[in-house]
This record gives C-alpha cells, structure tokens and sequence, in this order.
C-alpha cells in the first residue's frame, strides 16, 4: 500500500500568497505598495541573435553611472517596487544605475529560451553590451541573493572585462551531495520549493541519486571554480541561512586559490536566507537591532571603494566581519572560524540533564518512539519554503512531544561564546533495519523560550559513509557509536540561559521521513512517500560505556570590528523628543537617521559644529545613525545610536 503525504504543515505556521510572498521576502526592499518605480524597458543582445528582457533605472537622463547588474529568475518587474543598497524608489540620488535582467527561458526573456541555457555567458555578453551604452561609465558590478547571487558566480567566472566586483549573497554556486542529503536524508521543503520555483525536471538528477557516486563527484568538480574568479567579490551569509557552511567554503577557496584573493571578503550575520539582503533586525522571533542595515551598509562601502574611487579604508579592513549573536556584537577576524581557545564538552545524563562530570553511573537507555506517519514537526530553522517559518522560533511545541527526548544544562553563570562548529557524539541503536536520529540545539532564555539555533540529522544506513559500499543496515539491538556536526555558528550563550539538545528521529519536513523499512527511500522518485512504514522503537544510550555528549568550540574574546572610518557622532540629548543635537561633525557631509529595517527616514547635509536634526516626524523607537563625508553613499559606516521617546 502506496500513501502519498502533502507536507506536514501546521495551521498556522501557513502563510498566504504562496507565490507572491516567496518572492517578496527574498527582496525586503520594497517600497510603499501602490508606489512603483518607472523604468525603461530595454532589450540586450545576446550572440545567438535573441535578446534578453532587461529595465534600466537611471538617476537622471543625462550622465554616465557605475551599472548595478541584476540577473534574476523570479521577475524583474517586482524591483519596480523598491531597489536594494538603500535605495528603495530614491533612484535620482544613487550614486549607481540599475539594470535588472530576466534570465533566459524566464519572464520577460522567455521567448529567448534555449536548451540548456550557458548562464554564465548570457551575463558577460549583458556585462559587456551594458558597459557600451552612453548612461554607464564603464564600470558594472553583479548583486543578488540566492539564485541571484549563484549566477553572479557564474558571470565572473567567464571574466567579462566591465566586471568589477560582484556581492553573492547567501549563494555558493557549488553544487554537492550534503547541499541535498544532509546526514543522507533529503530536504525535502527545501526540494519541493526549488521544483515550484523552476520545475521538477531540473532537479531528477538530484532524486534519482540519493547516494554519493560518480554524479556528485563530477557536480562538485564542476562547480567549484576559485581559480577562475578574478574580480573582489562580498560574499554575504547569514547563521540562520541554509547556505551557510556553502558561503563559508566558497569564501575560503577564493582567498587560497583566486587570481585576487587578498581582496575577498565575508560578512556573516544573524540572518535567514530572506532577511540578509535587506537585514532587517528582526529574524524570525529573535531581533537583532545591532545587526540592522549591515548587509546593506558594508556592501555600500564595498561598491563605493570599487566603484567610486572612496578613500573609506575598505582595503584596510579584515577579511572576515561576523556578528556574534548572545552578545550581539561585531567581530573580525582572518579567516571563520577563529581558532578555538577551548572546548566544553556537555555529558548527557540519564535525568535529562547536562553537565561537564563524565558519569560513573552505569549505561542507561533513553526510549525514542518515532512513527513517520506522525512526524516531529519543523518549527523556524533554516528552512527556504515560504509555508514554513524561517530562523529562530521557540521550539516548545517540539519538546512538549512524546517523540522528543530533551536535554539541558544547569544555568550559566558566564558567557559561553561559540564560534564553529558543534559536534555531538551519540549512542545509538533501534529494533530497525534503518532509522534517522534528528538534532536540535536551542538556547533557553531565562523566561523558558527555547529559540533554534541549529539542527542536524544522521540516516543510520549512511552511518558509515555515503556511497553504495558504506551503505549498511541497523541490527536490531546494536549500539551505534555516530557523530554529527552543527553548521557553522557565532552565539554566545549568556548568563542565566542554558544550553539545550533536542534528540528526536524527524524534522519535517525540513528533512524527509525515514519509513525505516531499509528499503527504497525514495520510490519512483517520490520524495514525500510512505510505502508501509514501520514504527521505530529506537534508544539513545547514555552514561557508563555510553557518554553521550556535546562538544562546543569557545573563544575567550571577541576582537571587536573597528567601523571603517566612522565619524564619532556625539548626539544629545539622547534620548530625544523633538530635536537632537550633533557635535563636532567634520565639514562637508551628510547625517542620515536609519530604522532598524534599514530605511533611511532622515538625511541632512551638514558644514560645521552643532548640528540640529527635527526628529519630530519619528516613530517612539530605536534608530541608527551614520554620517557620510563628502556626499551621499560614500561611507555607509554606523556612527551613533539615538532613542526616540514621545
């Protein structure tokens, strides 16, 4: 007997406007609805003699201007609600125009369709005809998250001579088994959004191969190409972004292999993959009003050093800036992670604690019940379907289950500040041929919010390694020793929080329900079937032989990142009503006031001395700050802090 499954999704963690909405959160940048930008409609040649749909937005009709270029699959219509970089609808004061382009076979360009597109071509050609026209100087960078930021990858790697730089955003155009088959099991939201968003067929490949072969070692080879690219690149990630150990990797092969790798960098914050574009501070329940704007504010910096020629210090800056989440606070370093000072290993323990103490206490067997027909159920986490919830979410609906065994430390009494990786070693064992054991870590708030930080998943065939000849059935009864890793991760557990391991055996449908048959996983090519599944009655050994345990990777400090060329705004009084003061501003600049999504509500040229800001217009809230010398978009670098309160 054959049960096809939809998604476990429940009520209301369903958003409307499936497919509006996917494509709106990926560009938070909008404007105002009902306010639209009116670009020119304009048609690039392509060699093949096709051309493909492109809008121009320009500052003014006269004038030559650095080109943003924006390759995208999702619409190019829906920027004529807001451009990215701060710009919003303020087109007429960019420093940049804009060029967004439909790909091939998509939208606008779909009469231009071919077989198997060359992407990476269609962009040097757009690279190079945009770089001809009278409105650009010469000059165009590539920008875009995800599949716009993959295909920046592929641009740069045909080298067009116009390129200047390129900002990939939570993208690595490495294509690999993992990026599918974390722990052996597929993800399978993360599959069927890819497949509404460009068809089931692109992805058979990916289906048809659930085990690690010869497909995957040519799919790896092909699209891992550092060597090739020779233009700066900002890679930008975010911690609670499914890319983030891909956009890690790529930055590290571009600074060791790249023809200008010195000149890379990397910007990891505390961001899903729908928020790191526009950074907005809040990220799914958590808010990070420190981490606002940053994507927006260091790209800006990056473009003006490479673009407009500013002297702001961008070549002086590290390699790597990353935000700490716990202590909320801006690190840099050479490379991520930063080297480990120390480990702190958590035992697991028989009562459902943790500690440091290894146990003398003999081996004790935690019970774990998972039936696949009622799955532990995906809550937030790094998740791309636009049904789920996305980064941290309080996981009490998770821990309340039966199927769910959690594990939690006794409080903190001093940060415990993790950068890299966390690994678990687990005891294991089930009455069935084949089973999964799912993990997810959590930070306890001292009010009991259990908020996400990480998950992780083993298939027990793949227990041994991912091709045909590791493949390997459980015996019933047997103790399985298996170790599974964390994505990579920058928070601190602060005072009064407490660490927390959720041991279950499903996450769905973040990752596909293991039928623990032993047989075929994915039927016919199914990725959400259940063809007579069983009920796995597994254990999770702890104690005695069995030490269970967590160990995590600790920095002592945090090197603090120093803002490039910040003016030091002296703001007063603050907090302020109506009218707030800034001493000692250098001449020759702007002060622009930001809300914590980023948009600049405030902006004013400023000479000398006090300098007075009406503030009366805002909002009782939290604002940034920042001054700009020697014009508009110079240097997007934070400055102050002000509170509004009516």
């Amino acid at each position: 007997m054959t049960t096809k499954f939809t998604p476990f999704i429940p009520s209301r963690k369903i958003k409307p406007f499936v497919g509006i909405l996917l494509l709106l959160v990926l560009f938070p940048f909008a404007g105002a609805m009902g306010q639209v930008l009116q670009p020119q409609s304009i048609d690039i040649p392509m060699s093949d003699g096709k051309t493909l749909a492109a809008d121009l937005y320009l500052p003014s009709q006269s004038g030559s201007y650095p080109v943003v270029l924006i390759q995208t699959p999702y619409n190019k219509n829906l920027f004529q609600l807001g451009l990215p970089l701060g710009v919003g609808q303020d087109i007429e004061n960019s420093p940049y125009a804009f060029v967004v382009l439909d790909w091939r076979c998509f939208y606008g360009s779909l009469a231009a369709c071919t077989l198997n597109p060359d992407r990476g071509q269609d962009g040097y050609e757009a690279v190079e005809w945009i770089a001809a026209q009278p409105w650009c100087n010469g000059k165009v960078v590539t920008w875009g998250p995800s599949a716009l930021g993959n295909i920046q990858f592929q641009t740069a790697r045909k080298q067009p001579p116009h390129l200047v730089c390129a900002v990939p955003i939570v993208a690595s155009p490495h294509t690999h088994y993992h990026q599918y088959y974390p722990g052996g099991a597929l993800r399978t939201e993360y599959m069927e959004t890819l497949n509404f968003l460009f068809g089931n067929s692109s992805f058979n490949p990916v289906v048809n191969n659930p085990i690690y072969n010869f497909i995957w070692i040519a799919s790896e080879n092909l699209s891992m190409y550092p060597d090739e690219i020779a233009v700066p690149m900002l890679l930008i990630g975010g911690w609670f972004d499914h890319n983030t150990d891909d956009v890690i990797t790529m930055f590290d092969t571009l600074r060791a292999l790249s023809p200008v790798a010195s000149q890379h960098r990397l910007l990891m914050g505390s961001w899903t993959h729908s928020g790191a574009s526009g950074s907005p501070a809040q990220q799914g329940e958590l808010s990070f009003p420190e981490a606002a704007g940053w994507s927006v504010s260091v790209a800006n910096q990056f473009l003006a050093y490479h673009l407009l020629g500013d002297d702001n210090g961008w070549d002086q800056s590290a390699p790597v800036q990353y935000f700490q989440m716990g202590e909320n606070t801006w690190a840099s370093t050479e490379s991520y992670p930063p080297a480990a000072d120390d480990f702190k290993e958590y035992f697991l323990y028989e009562n459902l604690e943790m500690g440091t103490a290894l146990s003398v206490n003999p081996s004790a067997a935690k019970d774990l019940i998972y039936d696949p027909e009622n799955p532990s159920p995906t809550i937030g986490g790094k998740t791309l379907s636009p049904l789920l919830l996305q980064g941290p979410y309080d996981q009490a609906e998770v821990e309340s289950r039966s199927d769910a065994l959690v594990f939690t430390s006794p409080e903190l009494t001093e940060p415990l500040r993790v950068n890299g990786k966390i690994e678990t070693t687990l005891y294991v064992s089930s009455d069935r041929l084949d089973t999964d054991f799912a993990l997810r870590l959590t930070d306890v708030y001292p009010d009991g919010r259990s908020i996400l930080l990480g998950e992780a998943i083993q298939r027990m065939r793949f227990r041994n390694g991912y091709t045909f000849s590791d493949t390997a059935s459980m015996m019933p009864g047997e103790v399985y020793e298996i170790k599974m890793k964390f994505e990579n991760l920058s928070h601190s557990f602060m005072p009064g929080h407490k660490v927390r391991l959720i041991v279950t055996s499903s996450n769905y449908p973040r990752y596909n329900r293991n039928m623990n048959t032993g047989a075929e996983m994915y039927p016919n090519g199914n990725i959400d079937t259940l063809v007579n599944p069983l009920v796995a009655h597994n254990k999770l050994m702890v104690e005695g032989l069995y030490p269970s345990k967590i160990t995590m990777p600790l920095s002592m400090t945090t090197a603090t990142v120093e803002t490039l060329k910040a003016a030091q705004l002296d703001l007063y009084p603050n907090p302020a009503k109506d009218q707030v003061f800034i001493r000692n501003l250098p001449a020759g600049g702007t002060v622009e006031v930001i809300d914590l999504q980023g948009k600049v509500l405030l902006s004013k040229v400023v000479t000398n001395g006090d300098q007075p800001l009406d503030v009366s217009t805002l909002e009782t809230g939290l604002y940034q700050v920042r001054f700009l010398p020697e014009g508009r978009h110079t240097d997007k670098s934070y400055a102050g802090k002000l509170s509004v309160l009516r």
